[in-house]
């Protein structure tokens, strides 16, 4: 029988309880890794080697959950961050509330992760980190100034990551998805989606479990040579 190929892998899922991340605490479950999801809320998917209920937000809530991870799986090999929220506006009217709220979410929690797993993934020499970005941090989008630029922060966090950290051996890369359906994109208008659907080369919106496939690549060793690259999993909806 073939080993899987992250087999006794730690790996820490931020934002585990979403659309995507469930899908990626499944695939680095079907491969053999030992996960912990960190979200708000205490996500429990099947199987996991934990969950931890934590504030992406606060620094010290986010060095204590890994803190956490680390103890119940014994090394961190493999880091995801799929936490996200939106709070979309147009730019002149947007409050300040809004702005610093998906800033926090989508960027600074990505950061005070990073800050506190970076130890430990050096400590194994080949570790692994996927920031999950978005097609709208490549390009921008109307009405959504804060979403697109931390999305956009997402990217230039992953490189700066990957030169800082490749004489390590620990390699950084980012996903960016197009109109993928979950949670999240469900409550949006329905033109917005037509639109999204209409732009997609393939004829078809994305599945969290695609996106998901090309965290599991990246986690891999089959990507032991890719860091400091951004991959679309979009369906062709940004073609550039």
């Amino acid at each position: 029988m073939t080993p899987l190929p992250l087999q006794g892998r730690g790996a820490i899922v931020a934002g585990g309880g979403g659309g995507i991340g469930r899908a990626v605490c499944a695939r680095l479950l079907e491969s053999g890794a030992q996960v912990v999801s960190l979200d708000r809320d205490d996500c429990r998917p099947p199987n996991l080697a934990g969950a931890v209920a934590c504030d992406l937000t606060d620094g010290a809530e986010v060095a204590a959950a890994v803190a956490a991870a680390h103890h119940r799986t014994g090394r961190i090999d493999i880091v995801v961050h799929c936490a996200g929220i939106t709070r979309d506006g147009p730019l002149v009217r947007m409050s300040d509330d809004d702005w610093r709220a998906v800033m926090a979410a989508n960027l600074d929690s990505a950061f005070y992760l990073l800050r506190s797993t970076g130890p430990l993934l050096r400590a194994t020499g080949a570790g692994a980190v996927v920031l999950v970005s978005s097609i709208n941090g490549e390009r921008g989008k109307a009405g959504q100034a804060n979403y697109a630029a931390s999305k956009a922060g997402l990217i230039a966090l992953g490189r700066t990551t990957a030169r800082e950290w490749g004489r390590h051996h620990v390699r950084v890369n980012v996903v960016s998805p197009g109109w993928t359906e979950t949670p999240m994109t469900a409550g949006l208008p329905d033109q917005l989606r037509a639109r999204a659907l209409a732009d997609t080369a393939l004829g078809r919106l994305g599945r969290p479990d695609e996106v998901a496939g090309a965290v599991l690549f990246l986690c891999s060793d089959e990507s032991r040579h890719i860091t400091g690259q951004v991959l679309r999993v979009d369906g062709g909806q940004l073609i550039g």
